[in-house]
């Protein structure tokens, strides 16, 4: 019979042993937690209900990501697709740098803006609602693809053909999509902005581009259609960070295959 000493000794060098593997089996997170990836996504998945004063607005690391890159990317062309309060203080970082607003709320032009900023209103976003239908017709229409000429000469139904020259004209640094709002199937959805986005960014140089809301359908199928998991270095939140290099020949977005939509 094992002595009673020799039986405690036992219990606890196995309890140490299950401590030691319980904590080799537990995940480590890194300082950019990058977001779960499924290259099925369903299209049964639900748009959000009303946007909160907190889901319209940008988390404290969401804010901190942002403004770390912008300030080290400034002086920059930083263009912003919708207008918040927390981007006039973003864009005050781009000391010396053009920032432009793209804003589809006409109360908003009315902002006081510093010098080195602009805001143009845009209307010709489509409704969120057709999110699904646009990219099936973006997959199978070349004029969609990269290497077809200006995107105010484009055949592609994504394509923000009625920007301003301003936007058009420059090679961009850092791109930001948190606009219009898309929070609801008839509200006008974020399809063309990140398409537009994606396409601006490849006519620069390792132009960095952000997308807010991306635990919403659109915002999450578009990313990975048009700004691409491969691209993807970093998160925050509900912020992807991507950084997209200018393109190389290729009519191709991503190298890697599309995203399945089931």
């Amino acid at each position: 019979m094992i002595p009673k000493k020799a039986t405690i000794i036992i219990l606890v060098i196995f309890s140490a042993l299950s401590f030691l593997k319980l904590y080799t089996l537990a995940p480590t997170i890194s300082e950019y937690e990058l977001p779960y990836v499924s290259h099925k996504i369903s299209h049964h998945d639900s748009l959000p209900a009303e946007d909160t004063l907190a889901e319209d607005t940008l988390s404290p690391k969401e804010y901190q990501l942002l403004s770390n890159l912008i300030s080290r990317r400034a002086p920059c062309n930083l263009l912003f697709f919708g207008l918040k309060p927390q981007f006039l203080d973003l864009a005050a970082l781009n000391t010396e740098g053009t920032t432009i607003f793209l804003e589809d709320d006409s109360e908003k032009l009315k902002t006081q803006l510093p010098k080195g900023m602009g805001i143009y209103l845009v209307k010709n976003h489509e409704k969120a609602g057709k999110g699904f239908e646009l990219l099936e017709h973006a997959r199978k229409h070349p004029s969609c693809g990269l290497q077809v000429g200006l995107i105010t000469e484009s055949g592609c139904k994504l394509a923000l053909k009625g920007l301003p020259e301003a936007v058009y004209g420059r090679k961009w640094d850092v791109i930001v999509i948190d606009g219009p709002s898309g929070d609801q199937p008839e509200a006008p959805g974020r399809m063309g902005a990140i398409y537009t986005a994606a396409r601006l960014a490849h006519m620069g140089v390792d132009a960095d581009v952000f997308v807010h809301d991306t635990d919403r359908m659109i915002e999450k199928w578009y990313s990975w259609e048009f700004l691409c998991h491969e691209n993807l270095v970093s998160s925050k939140g509900k912020l992807w960070h991507f950084r997209v290099a200018a393109h190389s020949g290729s009519d191709r977005f991503c190298s890697q295959s599309a995203v399945q939509i089931l």
